[in-house]
């Protein structure tokens, strides 16, 4: 089966946008790779900055070039193109979307355990989930973002058009503040509820002063809906190959040492966080350092604990990310087999020292104004 003509065009349209971030060429003795980041540089994605600042990469013979995402880059249709880069990080449910078009991307890592989204409404609106969310403004981001807003709302019985209004959300908290005092009908500014990563939109709004009291917003004047708790959660940061890429000579051995190296800057990250927000600081994130250590933290805690090793996928959570996927119609059917390899996971993690986190205890981090 061919792919979609829309696919072709929108992976086709990402080989500028590659070509421009190749990078310098390597040494002789070093494999040259790139990774294609879910979003725009951030502590996100720390752990891959430690790995190379603290030379883990370069000791497995890799220099990687790390490609930012943001914007309208879709990081599995960058990472689906022919002249794609080695590896990707995406989300679980966007990449077996691009799989039902024919995208060959295989999962050969799962980063993080647990889903890191939340959808937040104002406390005196009473809006406490899905089953209230009939007749509001709920907003999602566009390109793949919003899968586990819609397919819950889906799964409480709502579609969007016609039992709720769905909102493109912009990438932070400004129309869930602009709904303060309620979200008219006719507004163009505001949602009812809005979406939020734990590690960054969540902290934007803790970041902001409450004009009523001229200090910063505090949890508890919000209902916090968590997809984890309720079920609904769909796996998140991944690593994802090409299995063209993957069946070619030696670059299973590539992804395996990538692997390894990128789990040992993840391990440092949890360990030595303040370093990893620094790197982050490095890479040119634009974020304050308050945000970032936030950020930093509670990318950690979707992480840690890994029971089975940092970067093995646990199946029953794949399980229930299809399920909700098919139930809440985002997938058309269970994915065939191949979608994930569990080995080269497992091959990375052999020789590797407390990879599984069962002994980290969350710090607690302060909130900044303004994130600074």
């Amino acid at each position: 089966m061919k792919r979609s003509h829309r696919f072709m065009a929108l992976a086709g349209a990402t080989a500028l946008l590659l070509a421009a971030c190749t990078g310098a060429s390597p040494s002789a003795s070093m494999k040259a790779v790139r990774l294609q980041l879910q979003w725009l540089d951030q502590s996100q994605f720390a752990g891959y900055y430690a790995a190379d600042k603290q030379g883990y990469y370069a000791a497995e013979g890799l220099q990687v070039t790390f490609l930012p995402g943001g914007g309208d880059v879709v990081p599995q249709q960058v990472g689906s193109a022919a002249n794609g880069p080695e590896f990707t990080i995406a989300w679980v449910p966007k990449v077996l979307q691009a799989r039902e078009q024919d995208s060959d991307l295989v999962q050969i890592a799962q980063m993080f355990q647990r889903a890191g989204t939340r959808s937040v409404s104002w406390k005196t609106a009473g809006i406490t989930g899905p089953a209230d969310w009939k007749g509001k403004k709920i907003g999602a981001w566009p390109f793949g973002n919003e899968l586990e807003v819609v397919g819950s709302a889906t799964l409480a019985g709502l579609k969007a058009g016609t039992d709720y209004t769905r909102v493109d959300q912009t990438f932070d908290m400004n129309m869930l503040i602009a709904a303060r005092d309620g979200c008219a009908a006719s507004a163009t500014d505001c949602v009812d509820v809005a979406e939020a990563m734990i590690y960054n939109e969540w902290a934007q709004l803790l970041e902001a002063t409450n004009p009523d009291t001229n200090e910063l917003y505090q949890p508890g004047d919000f209902n916090v809906y968590d997809y984890n708790e309720h079920g609904q959660a769909m796996l998140q940061d991944a690593l994802w190959a090409r299995a063209a890429w993957l069946a070619e000579a030696g670059n299973e051995d590539v992804a395996t040492k990538f692997l390894r190296a990128s789990f040992k800057g993840w391990i440092y990250c949890r360990d030595h966080p303040d370093d990893c927000v620094q790197y982050a600081l490095d890479h040119g994130s634009q974020w304050g350092k308050g945000h970032l250590a936030w950020m930093m933290n509670e990318v950690n805690g979707l992480i840690w604990p890994s029971p089975d090793g940092i970067g093995v996928l646990n199946v029953d959570a794949w399980n229930q990310t299809i399920d909700t996927a098919t139930a809440g119609e985002i997938l058309t059917k269970t994915p065939a087999d191949g979608a994930y390899r569990l080995d080269l996971a497992k091959a990375a993690l052999q020789g590797i020292d407390n990879a599984t986190g069962t002994d980290w205890v969350k710090p607690t981090v302060p909130i900044t104004k303004g994130g600074e």
